[in-house]
């Protein structure tokens, strides 16, 4: 395939899993072809979910990056189903959707081990494919007032959060006034509820594409865990 502008490694529930179709309803984009979908009928909802809908339905486990140089698409896919095949599959928490600093995701409701190992073993294990960012790259995540310790994360790994700043989440929306929040939050609980009842388990790593520089990110490939 042609490089990417950009790589990641996500967690996108499976294709026949009912989450899927309701995320891409919800975002209103077709996270493998990038075709629309129609939204719910909820005012302002294509504004709400502009920014999650660039990124795709997904949960990050290595942060958007440009490959390193000499580092090309097909040596990390071979890299990451070198990694995957030490990995086994796991059961995910329950998810439910959740506040989180002003935003709506789908978060898990405890605490999962093999899901936090499995997001540091991408980030650790494929950082030679990372180019480093950019002096742009870090002031823009500068501006969110990270703490120390995200800080650190951030230059030594280009991101501020991963390891211990990790935390698994599922962007529905951009950051909501209170008002908004009362509207939005119980029309997401309810359209996510037939699948949040619905046990899953995380069986595969999604390799995801950016073709160039502001173009929405589509599922490429997934790679299956074989631990």
């Amino acid at each position: 395939m042609t490089e990417p502008a950009r790589v990641a490694l996500y967690y996108a529930p499976l294709p026949d899993d009912p989450l899927t179709g309701l995320a891409a309803r919800w975002l209103g984009r077709d996270p493998v072809s990038g075709t629309p979908v129609p939204q719910p009928e909820l005012p302002g909802i294509a504004e709400l979910t502009a920014e999650p809908r660039r990124y795709g339905f997904h949960a990050t486990l290595k942060p958007p990056m440009r490959l390193a140089a000499g580092r090309g698409w097909a040596a990390l896919r071979d890299a990451v189903t070198v990694m995957a095949s030490s990995i086994a599959p796991f059961e995910l928490p329950r998810l439910s959707v959740q506040d989180l600093h002003g935003f709506l995701a789908l978060r898990e409701t405890q605490p999962c081990a093999p899901l936090q190992a499995l997001a540091d073993a991408c980030v650790r294990e494929l950082d030679m494919f990372r180019a480093p960012p950019s002096d742009a790259e870090l002031a823009r995540r500068r501006r969110s007032r990270l703490s120390a310790e995200q800080d650190a994360m951030l230059v030594r790994w280009g991101y501020p959060y991963v390891f211990d700043t990790w935390f698994f989440h599922m962007t529905l929306t951009r950051r909501l006034s209170a008002a908004e929040k009362s509207v939005v939050m119980p029309t997401a609980e309810a359209w996510f509820a037939p699948a949040l009842a619905v046990s899953r388990r995380i069986t595969d790593i999604c390799l995801c594409t950016q073709a160039e520089p502001d173009a929405a990110f589509l599922i490429a490939e997934r790679v299956p865990l074989r631990g």
